[in-house]
């Protein structure tokens, strides 16, 4: 795949539209070069370099909307294109919801690209799988693990004048040990813009320490308990209040932000008041594309939860015109205050609690309260005294990240959690949380 420079790209663009007959036309171009490596039972099992390119055309007449895909770039297929999107917009019905293209904007490039992420070939990720495997062996261990880096760009234009260009780079990195009898689990993620801030032995030893320590696993009673919910364990439930941020979803009362009788909670007090979220499309540790890609609209740097209390929604342009609000770019990451602690430092200030590696199949219990119900796994320990005692079976546990946020002890370190330099990453900390609902015991590891 060729990386299009924003000279390049704009050309395509500019042809596109000029292709158009439309009342209106949108185009977005997207390429990706995506390296892999996998490996399990100690061995690598698959590696490969997937790479695509394509565009997207979007037109209307009036409100009919029609769209069409190709990657084909020469001007016979961008015409062919453009003439298909214009024939399924005559045939489609009008959309009621339908807005009208916005005006020309200006993008604040986001600094998502990293040359030395762009650069990994083979023999890097071979070296990654190296790094566990060889660990694994060492410490009679079965690792098995995927790191997966990617390049890309993407481009967005219509005929208003908008024209915006943004390359990323992204690597991500999981790996899972086990003890040769299936007893011991241990697991880490990683993920960032630049390689150079990704170390393998680092991230593999901590699950291969975490499988050594889990073996021999006591029960303990479910109950409610003081947690230790590691970045990777917090971001799978904080991740999901996250994504209900929805202005309309709260209007209309389909969210845990509808408030009783009508309306959104926009200006309450949901949480503790050390919970501070924020989204930040410049930030240098989880940088995103500079706008959103449904509406073209740029993104902001916004506060979302302020001190507690509830200070921004998310309004689509349909739903912002309808309520007389301002429309903005839907935020591509979350970042959420933390404290200076490591994960160790939260232990050693802890007199009895439990540390949650991750969770897992997570599955929605009541949409309204944001009730979860999930697993723990790979890594879940005791701790008394400051210190871990000795490891306990998993979890199932029923909770919601509305009330976890209500009973906060303290916050650590925030940690880099996903994301691909375009769309949703997050920044989260370590968590100490009070009564924390463990609902029953699960024997796997």
């Amino acid at each position: 795949m060729k990386q299009l420079n924003q000279e390049e790209a704009k050309r395509i663009c500019d042809r596109v539209l000029g292709f158009s007959k439309a009342d209106e036309c949108r185009v977005a171009i997207s390429g990706t070069r995506t390296g892999n490596i996998r490996y399990a039972q100690n061995s690598v099992s698959t590696a490969g370099l997937n790479e695509n390119m394509q565009m997207t055309v979007s037109v209307a007449f009036g409100k009919r909307q029609g769209t069409a895909s190709i990657n084909e770039f020469d001007d016979k297929s961008l015409e062919k294109a453009v003439r298909r999107a214009e024939d399924v917009a005559r045939l489609a019905p009008e959309n009621p919801e339908f807005m009208a293209a916005i005006g020309k904007q200006e993008y604040k490039a986001s600094n998502a690209f990293a040359r030395e992420t762009a650069a990994i070939d083979p023999e890097f990720r071979a070296e990654v799988a190296s790094h566990s495997i060889l660990a694994g062996r060492k410490n009679k261990l079965v690792t098995a693990g995927f790191f997966v880096d990617n390049t890309g760009f993407e481009t967005i234009a219509n005929s208003n004048g908008v024209f915006g260009h943004h390359e990323f780079t992204n690597v991500s990195f999981t790996c899972t040990a086990r003890t040769e009898d299936g007893r011991g689990s241990g697991w880490v993620t990683r993920s960032a813009n630049d390689v150079r801030r990704f170390d393998a032995r680092e991230a593999s030893a901590v699950a291969i320490e975490k499988a050594l320590r889990s073996v021999d696993a006591k029960a303990l009673e479910p109950g409610r308990y003081t947690v230790i919910l590691e970045p990777a364990a917090t971001s799978d439930l904080v991740g999901r209040m996250f994504g209900a941020f929805d202005a309309r979803r709260a209007d209309e009362g389909r969210s845990f932000l509808s408030k009783k009788g009508g309306g959104n909670r926009l200006g309450e007090k949901l949480f503790d008041e050390q919970v501070n979220v924020w989204a930040d499309p410049w930030d240098k540790d989880v940088p995103v594309r500079p706008w959103d890609t449904e509406s073209m609209l740029p993104r902001e740097r916004i506060d979302i939860i302020k001190n507690g209390k509830i200070v921004a929604l998310d309004y689509s342009l349909f739903w912002a015109n309808k309520q007389k609000m301002k429309a903005r770019g839907r935020h591509g990451n979350m970042i959420m205050s933390g404290g200076s602690k490591s994960l160790d430092e939260l232990i050693a200030s802890t007199k009895k609690g439990i540390v949650v590696t991750r969770t897992w199949y997570i599955r929605d219990v009541d949409p309204q309260s944001l009730l979860l119900t999930g697993l723990t796994r790979d890594g879940t320990f005791y701790v008394e005294n400051g210190k871990i005692k000795h490891p306990v079976k998993n979890f199932r546990f029923n909770e919601s990240p509305v009330s976890m946020l209500n009973n906060l002890d303290e916050l650590g370190k925030p940690q880099i959690l996903g994301g691909d330099g375009m769309n949703f990453q997050m920044m989260i900390p370590p968590m100490k949380i009070r009564d924390f609902n463990f609902t029953s015991l699960s024997d796997a590891v």
